[in-house]
């Protein structure tokens, strides 16, 4: 009978570790790419649901929030984006940190843009859909000539 019981306990917590455990990095990428894509395509509604409302960004032109990365989204033309070199960790079972390599080719406010970036967010679970809470990305810059 004991041996019943602690089965059945086992099985219960590898249950429920199964249950709060964060979604698998494919399922984290693909979060990724969706807003990438949503920002892209400057289509706000579909980028509000993958982006809380209280985001914010880090960048070298600034600090940004929600409206500002909404308004900068319609003075972008971008082209195309690729990520690579995805990973992610989550030390807690609500929070996910992302971090991956993206090349874009667009132009913001009519000027080039296009590059190759280190970027990386931040999820939190709420609700319990994941949104991205802050983003971050720092251009690539070309290796020195020796």
């Amino acid at each position: 009978m004991k041996k019943y019981i602690s089965y059945t306990m086992i099985a219960l917590f590898a249950t429920i570790a199964v249950s709060i455990a964060g979604p698998d990095k494919a399922a984290m990428e693909a979060k990724e790419k969706a807003a990438w894509e949503a920002f892209k395509d400057k289509k706000a509604d579909d980028f509000k649901k993958l982006v809380d409302k209280d985001f914010r960004g880090v960048y070298a032109e600034g600090v940004s929030n929600m409206q500002k990365t909404l308004d900068d989204m319609q003075k972008w033309d971008m082209k195309s984006f690729a990520i690579s070199d995805f990973d992610s960790f989550s030390d807690e079972p609500d929070v996910i940190v992302t971090t991956y390599t993206v090349t874009i080719e667009g132009t913001y406010d009519g000027k080039d843009h296009s590059g190759t970036f280190n970027s990386g967010s931040v999820w939190k679970k709420e609700k319990g859909a994941w949104m991205a809470i802050f983003h971050t990305n720092v251009k690539q810059e070309a290796a020195a000539k020796q």
